[in-house]
């Protein structure tokens, strides 16, 4: 262990030197169309090939339509927030006026994402106009205002800590990187928003000693990897540096992750792969392969699988979290093929079954899965693409 990670640091210094929920059931009918996957029209083997997922407007289309569904679909709905008296009992649309749908709160920010981020790679989307009214009253200067009044009350400063905050960043990182007038007034009004999240993160994260290791919500790894996305599209180097920093006094020293215990029963994130992840992206290049050597090495045998997520019941909002995993698994591993080609080029299949697993569980079962794992598929079809 000593000498790996003396290699490794050494190994690091000599190139900075170089180069300087619990969910209840709901009323299917009410809530979401129940589009069948041939309705979608959308095969996997036509659409996943060896430079990732090209999806074309018909199918963009249907994707569109999860999210529009529930954005402003207020009931069923999970507020998970501490009450501090009588006072705080309002309805969800109260509460949260811009993130009131799609059962909780992270939800509708990831809808949102999803929407925006449909948008913008399909401006001919046959609700487009609707979709960009429902995000402008969503998203409103007004709706913020509340939403950002609601994280500064006395009892929940931590709320949605730390998985919707890495969520409405995201969000925020797809405005300010769409080049268009309506991004820009979007993102205009998230930014006092997005701007509390960082400084939630930059309070919080030197306050944690020790990384949270789950498949759910709280996984440390998962927001620190989107935190970082954020952090290095709109430039903001010192809340980088500290998510960097983080990341490598959590898990640089971490050996061989006990992959074989996963999935637990309501997984929807990896901790093995998420961790992976966040990782890929503050080491340097070269200095990667030297760490997953010891803490996964056996990503790096061409035989390598791993037995995707099964879901039992879809009426159930934690076992179908294991949808959920396919997608979050399959993004991860897309991302080492894409970036390490000649050593991960294998990965790619094995994403590719994560995928077409749960690709046809999209739609037609119930509200449980429908309200989210559209988002999840999307980032991970997104992951797929190999960079240019």
């Amino acid at each position: 262990m000593k000498t790996k990670i003396t290699v490794l640091s050494l190994f690091l210094i000599f190139l900075i030197g170089c180069k300087g929920e619990e969910r209840t059931k709901a009323d299917t009918d009410k809530n979401v169309k129940t589009d069948t996957i041939s309705d979608l029209d959308i095969s996997l083997d036509s659409i996943l090939g060896s430079e990732g997922v090209e999806l074309n407007l018909d199918q963009a289309n249907k994707l569109a339509a999860l999210p529009l569904a529930c954005i402003h679909t207020e009931y069923p709905n999970k507020l998970g927030q501490t009450l501090g008296g009588i006072e705080d009992i309002k309805s969800p649309k109260e509460l949260h006026p811009a993130f009131y749908g799609c059962f909780d709160w992270h939800s509708a920010v990831h809808a949102q994402w999803s929407l925006v981020k449909l948008l913008k790679q399909f401006p001919k989307l046959e609700k487009a106009e609707e979709i960009k009214a429902k995000l402008e009253e969503s998203l409103s200067k007004e709706n913020i205002a509340a939403e950002l009044k609601y994280f500064k009350t006395e009892h929940n400063k931590d709320y949605e800590r730390t998985y919707g905050w890495a969520w409405l960043l995201k969000l925020s990182q797809e405005l300010q990187t769409w080049d268009s007038d309506l991004g820009e007034e979007l993102a205009g009004n998230l930014k006092p928003l997005s701007d509390l999240m960082v400084a939630n993160f930059t309070e919080f994260l030197p306050k944690l000693i020790y990384p949270i290791r789950v498949g759910e919500h709280t996984n440390t790894a998962f927001a620190l990897s989107f935190a970082y996305d954020y952090a290095e599209a709109v430039k903001d180097t010192e809340f980088q540096a500290l998510i960097d920093k983080r990341a490598k006094e959590f898990y640089l020293k971490d050996d061989n992750c006990p992959v074989t215990w996963e999935p637990s029963g309501f997984d929807f994130l990896s901790p093995c792969l998420q961790e992976i992840d966040i990782m890929s992206k503050v080491l340097p290049k070269a200095a990667f392969p030297l760490w997953i050597k010891d803490f996964m090495p056996e990503l790096m045998n061409e035989d390598f699988d791993m037995a995707v997520g099964k879901v039992s019941d879809r009426t159930d909002g934690k076992l179908v979290h294991l949808d959920g995993l396919n997608f979050s698994r399959a993004w991860v591993l897309y991302g080492l093929a894409n970036k390490y080609p000649d050593r991960f080029s294998h990965l790619r299949a094995v994403a590719d079954r994560h995928v077409s697993n749960s690709f046809p569980n999209l739609v037609g079962d119930s509200y449980e899965g429908g309200h989210w794992l559209g988002s999840f598929a999307l980032y991970a079809l997104q992951e797929s693409k190999q960079q240019k």
